[in-house]
């Protein structure tokens, strides 16, 4: 059984330890267990019904109808949801609260409908963008502090990994080689949804691309970039590297590229601590990728 804190549910749903307190007094709305030292603590069973309870607050019911309601209860609301294909699109709450739902469960069948769900009423891009990006960010904060087992992140990032190879090979070839990117991590990088997710938008623009993909040693790089002759480059620098590292990574590609346009994203309190200059192009969001791409 998987115990969890207040501040974990938390940090799963998104809403503060303080208001689930007051739910749980004014609404009855989750039954904490204790432990022998008398310490309050949840099970994966609590963690899903509040994501329901979140998931909800979107429609119309109110939080108190909502708390007071039995857990089959919430989750026929939400199957009728599904079927009547009006989650509320004001809020990406929704998407994301029944996706960790459904992985802390390893629920792969509603892992997918939801997703597919999703896809169909968002699109990928806007998917990626209001839906995944918060979902990992919120899984990924909590395995960054120990809060959650990795295998969490592991699952959900498998699932998207597939689906967004799906989505780029649904894609039609580029019509042109004139304006090439060359897509990789650097070696010891792994995490890998952001640099598909680049793959999916740079290919949807009509623009050629080399996929490297993770764990790329300087050296082939170089050997691939020879081979290739890319117009641009775009990696991704996610863990924390030592400082100095990253920023002896960076120079030496600005040395040994400095005729091909640098692009560079992941990392912000990273990337921030880093000198890249003028010769390399820091992207914030998938917006400005696409601004790159006009």
């Amino acid at each position: 059984m998987q115990v969890l804190t207040i501040s974990q549910l938390e940090q799963f749903s998104g809403i503060k330890a303080h208001t689930i307190r007051i739910w749980e007094q004014r609404y009855d709305a989750l039954q904490p267990k204790r432990s022998s030292g008398n310490t309050r603590y949840y099970d994966s069973s609590q963690l899903r019904r509040l994501l329901n309870i979140v998931s909800l607050m979107g429609s119309n019911y109110k939080v108190s109808i909502l708390c007071a309601m039995t857990d089959d209860q919430l989750f026929n609301i939400l199957k009728e949801q599904l079927k009547r294909n009006t989650p509320n699109d004001e809020s990406s709450e929704y998407y994301v609260s029944q996706l960790i739902a459904a992985s802390m469960s390893f629920d792969e069948a509603y892992l997918e409908k939801i997703f597919s769900h999703c896809i169909l009423r968002l699109g990928m891009r806007d998917a990626y963008t209001k839906v995944i990006y918060k979902l990992l960010d919120r899984i990924g904060l909590m395995w960054a502090n120990d809060t959650i087992s990795p295998i969490y992140e592991h699952f959900i990032s498998k699932f998207f990994i597939q689906k967004l190879f799906s989505a780029v090979d649904s894609l039609p070839p580029a019509s042109s080689s004139n304006d090439c990117w060359l897509l990789f991590l650097p070696e010891d990088e792994f995490h890998e949804i952001g640099l598909l997710f680049s793959n999916y938008l740079i290919r949807q623009a009509g623009k050629k691309v080399i996929y490297l993909g993770t764990n790329i040693p300087f050296e082939a790089l170089s050997i691939a970039a020879k081979e290739t002759a890319p117009s641009h480059l775009l990696f991704f620098l996610v863990h924390n590297n030592k400082l100095e590292n990253s920023q002896q990574y960076l120079d030496n590609l600005k040395k040994e590229f400095n005729n091909t346009a640098i692009h560079l994203s992941g990392n912000k309190k990273l990337i921030s601590q880093l000198k890249t200059g003028k010769d390399i192009i820091w992207l914030h969001s998938a917006d400005e990728l696409e601004q790159q791409l006009l």
